[in-house]
């Protein structure tokens, strides 16, 4: 027993080594916060698109891009992603937490516009036309009848999309970012210790999932009891 508290004070109070995981944390919570906004933001933009084309052939030429947009981003690793945006794209700007949050954003968009999209095909169309048949225009049946209960049908899968993502900024080291992940590996380099350093970041990561999933599901039984 002494010989783990021993090796907890070394690890993360000695030379307040703990402010380590704090930063990265904070890293990491921001990424992940951004890139959840923008790939929903962008991945709503994109599966409207693509469901517009199936339903009414309109945007054909948006609806071209998108699927070039999904099939690239689908077929690639998120890191090799990460890399080409810092090294290549965005090199000149040196910024990071950016890069990172516009990697992962665009990175899930891509899911998350499948998501939606199959959640906006899986409402019978006939509602879709009884809108039309009472005077509302596309965007306002979209709007107010159809994506309401498209989320509703696809939330589970948006939210294990959303918890994956944040397991996915876990390669942000790769740029030098200091996220938690990068935070328990300076700490493993400097005392030479692998085990506490690397049970604390899975906790952390451990116990964020866990509150996520709890959110979700007590959102999902407010939307059900809305139904009733």
């Amino acid at each position: 027993m002494n010989e783990w508290i021993q090796k907890f004070h070394q690890n993360f109070i000695e030379g307040d080594r703990f402010l380590f995981l704090l930063k990265g944390l904070g890293n990491t919570l921001i990424i992940a916060a951004f890139a959840v906004l923008l790939g929903i933001v962008l991945g709503f933009l994109v599966a409207i698109i693509r469901a517009s084309y199936d339903r009414e052939g309109k945007f054909k030429f948006l609806n071209a891009i998108c699927k070039i947009y999904i099939t690239v981003i689908r077929g690639t690793p998120v890191l090799v992603q990460l890399l080409i945006l810092y090294y290549i794209i965005m090199s000149s700007m040196n910024n990071k937490i950016l890069t990172a949050v516009l990697a992962f954003g665009l990175n899930s968009a891509a899911y998350v516009s499948e998501i939606m999209r199959s959640g906006i095909m899986s409402i019978d169309v006939g509602q879709f036309e009884a809108g039309r048949s009472l005077g509302l225009s596309y965007s306002a049946v979209m709007r107010h009848i159809i994506l309401p209960q498209a989320v509703k049908n696809v939330l589970p899968a948006l939210a294990n999309e959303f918890i994956v993502l944040l397991k996915e900024t876990s390669v942000s080291g790769y740029i030098g970012l200091m996220d938690l992940t990068r935070g328990g590996d300076i700490i493993r380099s400097t005392t030479y210790e692998a085990i506490l350093p690397l049970l604390a970041v899975a906790a952390i990561y451990l116990v964020i999932v866990m509150c996520l999933s709890y959110a979700v599901g007590v959102l999902e039984r407010r939307l059900r009891t809305s139904e009733r």
